[in-house]
């Protein structure tokens, strides 16, 4: 067969070989032999064009015949001629390099007429493209303001390429995730394919601010500082490579609030970070005197004599009164005293406007057992001391004297227990009073008739008690704790008692006169005679506007009975109680909601050991013990621990307005005297004070050490 067929048409090659071939006589004889007949002419076309644009060499181009290699601009002719009718398509085999580029056929097909084709077009052009790093979703890139091409990572190349010496200029349009993408290497003329764009995505990190009325400084990764003055969007100016952890803190706090970041602060940045939210609430700590280490002896000076050196070793379990007069009082607990340890007996006074502690009386050692000096009962002598004593109960009377009762400790000897007597601390002439008690350890209780006062009435030693002051009556309320009823039962207590100072007579007034009873909870919010707290210890209480008597919390006996930390709350009508919030069972964890945001479900997880002051606005706060923290922390189980934070109750919902949702969690001290600077930390069996300025006091406690550091709250 002829070679040449194998390029061309069936019919042509037919033709071809049958033209090539003799034809035989008839009747079998032999003829002449005939004269060849001489094959036609056949008739080709060649197949070409024009190359443009191109810059670099090797282009190969095929019309599936035959191929040509093209190394410059100008005119091309394919190696192999076609017969006509013969189909043909002219296309790019091989792109051309040095410089890469991208050439496209135009005119290249059809069927091969009776003329030389020449109308192939090949025009090189150049591509734009490069690569993309840090991205997260897609991002809308642009060339020249048009072109717009979606890029979900990696390398990229634009649809449209440019002819040679075209201007291009690479852009980004629009990021799915607000990452800030920059362009490198961007813009330049396009001689040969553009490889080398890079487009880098990191991401910005920012969030909003609420209820700030100053300016807060804000950091991320312990720099990149951010001045916010208003409650609006806040972006750091440093961005972060895709992947990286971001940690958003409060470096300084605006004048008189607190800001805390509440939500989204820490994480990574996969995408541009829009959510992190800082809210700031009216109010700052500042640490106003002691040490920022646990376990500090006292320094007590002279007594009688204030010094700036003076201070309060570390204790927890202290008593307190504040006077109108700017003082703050501090009396016994448990800890430090000069050189040795264990229960106090010593009588300090702070002075607000100087700033110093004065030893106004007691003894300057905690061992050998400072025991009570009772004198005459009802006499007062410069020589009657209270015996050291932790966890007992105070208050201050209308007169302005400063009255104390039981707590653990030593009365008249050195065999420490739970104590019953009731004294008055006259500060004009610096002298205790044995007003009522005994001096004995371990006494029952003599209950009497319920709501009928009378002198043989007491009640029975006992710590952990919580006591309320009625200015109207000039009357001593005093609940609970864990002690003697009657007889020999000890344990703890739901008996409310009052003491009337005119006639130094107590009263039984509501809750059982025996021990570990358990709550008899009623309907939420509605009073009923038969409703009654469970028995408890280290709960605390307070008075309102109306008269009323709250309590909260403390670890005691839930509604059946059971042992554990409450977070119950209460309200004593004079005749009635009212539970008014909280569970009715043990060991709940805290609902903090939002920082600075009151809520109907918000509400302190159970805890005992805590303090608490009101405010001339009839708020209540509450601060630290140990119990349970928020409940978003219990997710292997529930576990106690000491808290650190601050509850406002406006009377109707909680408001979680300082400190950490979560347990153990130290704090930090600043700059001593300067607000906003530090915040205490976790502690128990601390001291609390409100002044006559409406500001809140707090002193030492525990937390694994004793403490004896002094913060205002304002």
């Amino acid at each position: 067969m002829n070679p040449g067929c194998v390029k061309f048409s069936s019919v042509v090659c037919v033709a071809m070989l049958v033209a090539a071939c003799g034809g035989g006589g008839g009747d079998g004889g032999t003829s002449p032999a005939a004269a060849p007949v001489p094959s036609p002419a056949l008739i080709t076309y060649t197949i070409g064009g024009t190359v443009s644009g191109m810059l670099g060499t090797g282009l190969v181009l095929t019309d599936g015949f035959d191929n040509i290699t093209v190394n410059a601009d100008g005119s091309f002719i394919l190696p192999t001629a076609l017969p006509s009718g013969i189909s043909y398509s002219v296309t790019v085999s091989t792109q051309p390099s040095s410089p890469a580029q991208r050439c496209t056929v135009t005119n290249g097909s059809g069927t091969v007429g009776n003329s030389n084709v020449t109308n192939v077009q090949v025009v090189c052009r150049n591509t734009i493209g490069g690569t993309t790093s840090g991205l997260v979703g897609t991002v809308v890139l642009q060339n020249n303001g048009g072109d717009n091409l979606s890029v979900g990572g990696g390398a990229f190349t634009f649809a449209t390429a440019l002819t040679t010496g075209s201007a291009y200029n690479v852009t980004v349009l629009s990021s799915s995730t607000a990452q800030q993408c920059t362009v490198t290497s961007g813009s330049g003329t396009a001689n040969g394919n553009v490889t080398n764009i890079q487009v880098v995505c990191r991401n910005t990190i920012g969030g909003t601010v609420a209820g700030l009325t100053g300016t807060v400084v804000l950091q991320n990764n312990g720099g990149d500082n951010l001045p916010v003055s208003a409650n609006v969007g806040f972006t750091f100016a440093t961005t972060l490579a895709t992947g990286s952890i971001y940690s958003v803190s409060v470096l300084t706090q605006p004048a008189g609030q607190t800001c805390r970041v509440t939500a989204n602060g820490t994480g990574y940045a996969n995408g541009s970070i829009t959510s992190v939210q800082v809210r700031c609430v009216n109010g700052q700590w500042t640490w106003m005197s002691g040490s920022s280490a646990g376990d500090q002896g006292g320094v007590y000076g002279t007594k009688g004599v204030a010094a700036a050196a003076n201070v309060p070793g570390s204790r927890n379990g202290a008593t307190t009164w504040a006077d109108g007069s700017g003082n703050l009082w501090l009396f016994g607990g448990g800890g430090y005293a000069g050189a040795t340890t264990g229960y106090m007996n010593d009588l300090w006074k702070y002075n607000i406007a100087s700033g110093q502690w004065t030893w106004v009386s007691g003894s300057n050692v905690a061992s050998p057992a400072q025991v009570g000096v009772y004198g005459t009962k009802g006499t007062a002598a410069a020589a009657n001391v209270p015996g050291a004593r932790y966890s007992a109960v105070g208050w201050i009377d209308n007169s302005g004297s400063l009255w104390l009762f039981g707590g653990y400790g030593y009365p008249s000897t050195d065999f420490a227990n739970l104590l019953n007597d009731l004294w008055k601390y006259n500060p004009g002439t610096n002298q205790w009073t044995w007003m009522g008690g005994s001096n004995i350890a371990d006494q029952p209780g003599v209950y009497g008739t319920k709501g009928i006062a009378d002198a043989a009435n007491v009640p029975g030693a006992r710590q952990g008690a919580v006591g309320w002051f009625d200015a109207t009556n000039n009357v001593l309320g005093l609940f609970g704790g864990y002690g003697h009823s009657t007889g020999s039962l000890f344990g703890d207590r739901n008996d409310l008692w009052k003491y009337s100072i005119s006639n130094n007579q107590w009263t039984w007034v509501s809750g059982g006169n025996s021990v570990v009873e358990p709550g008899v909870y009623g309907t939420k919010g509605v009073a009923a005679a038969a409703n009654v707290p469970g028995s408890r210890e280290r709960a605390i209480g307070w008075k309102d506007g109306a008269g009323n008597l709250w309590l909260f919390g403390g670890n005691g006996q839930d509604a059946t009975g059971v042992y554990g930390e409450l977070n119950d709350l209460w309200k004593f009508d004079g005749t009635q109680w009212t539970w008014m919030s909280g569970a009715t069972a043990r060991d709940q964890p805290g609902i903090y909601g939002s920082f600075g945001v009151p809520g109907a479900n918000n509400v302190p997880g159970g805890r005992h050991g805590m303090v608490g002051w009101t405010d001339s606005a009839g708020n209540f706060w509450l601060f630290g013990g140990n119990g349970y923290a928020s409940i978003d922390y219990y997710q292997s189980g529930l576990f106690p621990g000491q808290l650190g934070d601050l509850w406002k109750f406006n009377g109707s919902t909680w408001v979680w307005m300082n400190g950490a949702e979560i347990p153990n969690q130290d704090g930090t001290y600043g700059t001593l005297g300067v607000a906003g600077t530090g915040i205490p930390g976790r502690r128990e069996s601390a001291s609390a004070w409100t002044d006559a300025n409406n500001n809140l006091w707090l002193f030492g406690g525990v937390a694994g050490p004793f403490l004896n550091d002094l913060w205002r709250y304002k």
